[in-house]
C-alpha cells in the first residue's frame, strides 16, 4: 500500500487581500472621523500603503484592513505591517503579505512533527513547502490537529491530501 501524504503550505489568496483592501477604502472614504484627512489604503507595487495625517489615524486604518482581512478568512500572521513613519505632513504604514515558509519555519515544523508527532510519520521540506507522509491516515489526521494546536508565528494550511 502506497504512502498517504499532505502539504503543509503558506499560501493567501490574493484576490481576497485585494477585496479586503477595496472595502477598506471604501469605509475608509466613508466614515465620518476620515472626512478631509486624505487617509486611504491602496496597493503600492507588492506592498499595501497606509496613509493619513495622524499617526492614531493610520492606525486605525490598519485596524479597519486588518478586520477586513479576518472577515475573509486571512490569517494575520501573513500581514507584516511596519511602524507609522512621518513623512512631511503625513503618517504612512507599510505593509507586506507574507507567503511561503522558509526553511528555518519548515525546520520547526519538522521537528514538532518528529518529536510530538505519531511515530513513522515522515516530514520533509520542498522548496518552500513542507510534505509529510505516512502509512496512515489516521497518523495524518493526528498531526494536522498537532499542527492547528501549535501557535507558530506563521500561517499554515493543508493541501494535497492523498
Amino acid at each position: 500500500m502506497a504512502d498517504s501524504s499532505f502539504d503543509i503550505v503558506s499560501k493567501v489568496e490574493r484576490q481576497e487581500v485585494d477585496n479586503a483592501l477595496n472595502q477598506a477604502a471604501k469605509e475608509i472614504s466613508q466614515r465620518y472621523d476620515f472626512k478631509g484627512t486624505d487617509a486611504s489604503i491602496s496597493w503600492q507595487g507588492e506592498k499595501i500603503l497606509m496613509q493619513a495625517n495622524g499617526e492614531e489615524r493610520v492606525k486605525a486604518i490598519l485596524d479597519i484592513f486588518e478586520t477586513k482581512l479576518i472577515k475573509r478568512g486571512i490569517s494575520l500572521k501573513s500581514l507584516d505591517a511596519g511602524e507609522p513613519q512621518l513623512s512631511g505632513k503625513e503618517y504612512k504604514i507599510f505593509a507586506t503579505i507574507e507567503e511561503g515558509i522558509s526553511q528555518e519555519n519548515a525546520k520547526k515544523v519538522a521537528k514538532v512533527i518528529r518529536d510530538e508527532g505519531p511515530k513513522g510519520v515522515k516530514a520533509q521540506v520542498q522548496g518552500d513547502e513542507l510534505r509529510v507522509s505516512s502509512k496512515s491516515r489516521d497518523d495524518l489526521q493526528a498531526v494536522q490537529q498537532l499542527l492547528k494546536g501549535k501557535d507558530f508565528d506563521f500561517a499554515i494550511q493543508f493541501v494535497n491530501y492523498r
